[in-house]
């Protein structure tokens, strides 16, 4: 470990080993993904689509690797035992800094289906990774204004059955669809701002989850509840990098999601909004939990 160079020494290197690594293995994973886009065959297509997902799992891997080269981060976790790698989950985390995605696909890494987030139709333009994200088939959504429906009714539903359509393939290969529900990365200006009923965490946005639920909810049954703290408060993704990041605590509670929540008909359609509030209240108070531990040991 580097423990014995300045901060901003190993944080450069932290940087340029992130660097080489995703491009060494960026490049890698467009060899699949172009033989995936030029063969259209199902089952040559699904052959390419397990090589990409294991390229990923290798690029996640290989990322804790310069982390523990470089950092001397103490890692608490609970509740990884119950991932399985065969499922499909909806995975629902708070979110308080960039830091997040990098933890969670340390430790879902290779005991989850490799984590996918929508994104807006426009990222698949992103130099090097929007390639890399078409051929993990992350969904691509083009999502229309209500203003623009408003002046184009007939395009009302259109973004809906593109992402079905999407969707579809993650039928025959486990998937794990993240969503960060509050929107936004907690800061107490916009905790104030939204006068948050919570105390550790912004209101929670139920539009995504029920996006996820109406497109895929035959497919999800497993909510994957991700709570994440930082004793020391939310870091900079600068301070990960040079390994100012003492300690995360990370607790994930598996649980099943309402069939009513999964349900394709409207007028059977459970309360989504509901739903995720409680899991925010509960969330808040884990979150109040986990900080009294940590800050009175027994």
């Amino acid at each position: 470990m580097l423990s014995f160079l300045p901060a901003p020494v190993r944080g450069f290197i932290a940087a340029f080993l992130l660097a080489l690594n995703t491009l060494f293995w960026c490049l890698l994973l467009y060899i699949p993904a172009l033989l995936k886009l030029a063969i259209p065959h199902t089952g040559f297509r699904l052959v390419c689509t397990r090589l990409i997902i294991w390229v990923s799992e290798s690029w996640v891997a290989c990322n804790t690797g310069w982390m523990k080269l470089t950092q001397g981060t103490r890692w608490h976790v609970k509740g990884d035992d119950k991932l399985k790698r065969e499922s499909w989950y909806l995975v629902l985390s708070n979110h308080q800094s960039w830091v997040d995605i990098f933890a969670m696909q340390r430790v879902f890494n290779r005991k989850a289906p490799f984590l996918k987030f929508f994104l807006k139709k426009e990222l698949i333009w992103v130099p090097v990774i929007g390639i890399a994200w078409w051929g993990l088939d992350f969904p691509f959504m083009k999502r229309y204004s209500k203003e623009y429906l408003t002046k184009h009714p007939e395009m009302r539903g259109k973004d809906m059955a593109t992402t079905r359509k999407a969707c579809e393939k993650f039928r025959t290969t486990p998937v794990s669809v993240m969503n960060f529900v509050e929107g936004t990365r907690y800061t107490p200006a916009k905790h104030a701002s939204q006068k948050s009923p919570y105390q550790h965490l912004l209101k929670p946005k139920a539009g995504g989850v029920a996006f996820v639920l109406d497109a895929m909810g035959e497919s999800i049954e497993t909510l994957v509840d991700v709570t994440i703290v930082y004793p020391s408060g939310a870091p900079s993704f600068w301070d990960f990098l040079c390994g100012r990041v003492e300690e995360v605590y990370m607790v994930i509670d598996t649980v099943p999601i309402p069939a009513e929540l999964r349900s394709q008909d409207e007028k059977q359609r459970g309360d989504v909004r509901g739903w995720v509030s409680s899991i925010w209240s509960a969330k808040d108070q884990r979150v109040a939990q986990m900080l009294k531990e940590v800050n009175d040991p027994v």
